[in-house]
């Protein structure tokens, strides 16, 4: 598990990742579709950074929870 540091240090930078390629170019990240977060789960997430980010922005959106990335990005 992350420590706590780390943890808020992927937080502010999953709320200011901008999707870098594709359809969705330039979209943040937590405002990518639900549909197309979806597709990518089914499909299988990209490796790397990206792809933990996308894996995140999957279960935010599962679970409600993008309001907090979106205050994120607010501060």
């Amino acid at each position: 598990m992350l420590d706590t540091q780390l943890q808020k240090e992927f937080l502010i930078q999953l709320a200011n990742t901008k999707m870098p390629f594709g359809k969705y170019k330039d979209r943040y990240l937590i405002d990518l579709p639900e549909y197309y977060i979806v597709w990518y789960h089914n499909k299988g997430f990209p490796k790397g950074k990206l792809g933990q980010q996308l894996q995140t922005v999957y279960e935010l959106k599962l679970n409600g929870l993008e309001y907090l990335i979106r205050n994120i990005r607010k501060l």
